[in-house]
């Protein structure tokens, strides 16, 4: 057998991304910083430190040997739990528009959502693992929904509907690549989308943004101003764009357009091509995440670099699918472009596990 070496092009993307990202909270943010904050590099200022932070945590795993990782899988997972239940005491979780899901101090925030996304992958890569043959449905469907469900109540709770479904949707491609029976996964999906629907229904705001993305005119300076100015700002990009730091719509005209919506400043300042490249750079860390997977010299390891690729993917998925109108707003960062602390860091961190794994993936 010959050990491979790091991969490279995986590496290469991730770093891209990075850069790409760190330019895009610059030319997004600094108009509202320089006006609110008084300093035009206030955002940027701070995601440099998290990517920092960031680039530390990928360098170690990438160093660190994954197979260590799985019995911490537990232990990380009891305390995931803890943390979403504490951010939620009044007094302990920092609210911010209305949502309660940060810990921390000033402007060192720490989202403990951010931390179950990591761990449930961990959870589910050791579980699945020990199990070649997945036949009985406590093994495929019945144990990983226990686990799953309560987790995403408590972040339902904050509220983050959009992280809850982010991670199912992760969740469910583990199982699906682990071989769960998707006759017992679709009957479960079944009971389970009513839910999503009372979810929906019980929350004004939620309810809102469902019927805004259906009918965004009918209400355009509500509900619908969101995805309404967010197709403005991509439409008026074209093909080449406005050019970048030129876009009109970070002059308070796109609410968010750092975070949730930085995709759309892509779009109108880059234009067309773009948010090609930058969906361009998203697919080679997709494809080489699924290759170290294929590679990887044991089952856990597959699942673990299965989940942590789906982690990445899915995410980056529903954000461009909510600023592009293609699904009601959710609220969820592009991974490595928006701005926000725990998702880059967290982020780096997973690429680091991936890249390790690929440099422990054989060859016969």
């Amino acid at each position: 057998m010959q050990r491979k070496p790091m991969d490279h092009l995986l590496l290469a993307a991730v770093l891209t991304l990075l850069g790409f990202g760190i330019v895009m909270v610059f030319s997004a943010s600094s108009i509202e910083a320089g006006v609110i904050n008084h300093n035009p590099y206030y955002y940027l200022e701070r995601q440099l430190v998290w990517a920092g932070l960031g680039l530390a945590a990928m360098a170690f795993f990438s160093r660190f040997d994954y197979h260590r990782l799985a019995s911490l899988a537990q232990p990380v997972a009891i305390a995931t739990v803890v943390l979403l239940i504490v951010v939620l005491v009044p007094h302990i979780g920092r609210e911010v528009n209305g949502a309660r899901r940060w810990l921390g101090f000033g402007s060192l925030l720490f989202q403990p959502s951010e931390l179950a996304k990591f761990s449930l992958v961990l959870l589910f890569a050791y579980w699945l693992a020990r199990m070649p043959r997945i036949e009985r449905f406590m093994q495929g469907i019945g144990v990983p929904l226990l686990i799953y469900v309560p987790i995403a109540l408590l972040i339902v709770k904050e509220p983050d509907l959009g992280t809850a479904l982010a991670l199912g949707g992760t969740v469910f491609v583990m199982l699906f690549v682990a071989g769960v029976n998707l006759w017992q996964f679709f009957g479960v999906l079944a009971m389970v989308l009513p839910v999503v629907g009372v979810a929906i229904i019980v929350a004004p705001y939620r309810l809102q943004r469902f019927l805004a993305f259906l009918h965004p005119q009918s209400d355009p300076q509500g509900a619908g101003y969101h995805i309404i100015q967010s197709l403005y700002a991509l439409g008026s990009g074209g093909l080449l764009g406005t050019g970048l730091g030129q876009g009109a719509m970070k002059y308070f005209y796109l609410p968010e357009q750092h975070t949730d919506f930085i995709f759309a400043i892509v779009g109108e300042e880059l234009g067309l091509i773009g948010a090609v490249a930058l969906l361009a750079l998203f697919f080679v860390l997709t494809w080489r995440g699924l290759r170290v997977a294929m590679l990887a010299p044991d089952r856990f390891g597959a699942l673990l670099a299965v989940g942590l690729t789906a982690m990445v993917a899915v995410q980056a998925l529903m954000n461009i699918a909510v600023v592009t109108a293609s699904m009601p707003i959710t609220g969820i960062p592009l991974p490595f472009i928006s701005y926000g602390g725990s998702s880059l860091v967290f982020a780096l961190g997973a690429m680091g596990i991936l890249l390790n794994i690929s440099r422990q993936a054989v060859r016969a």
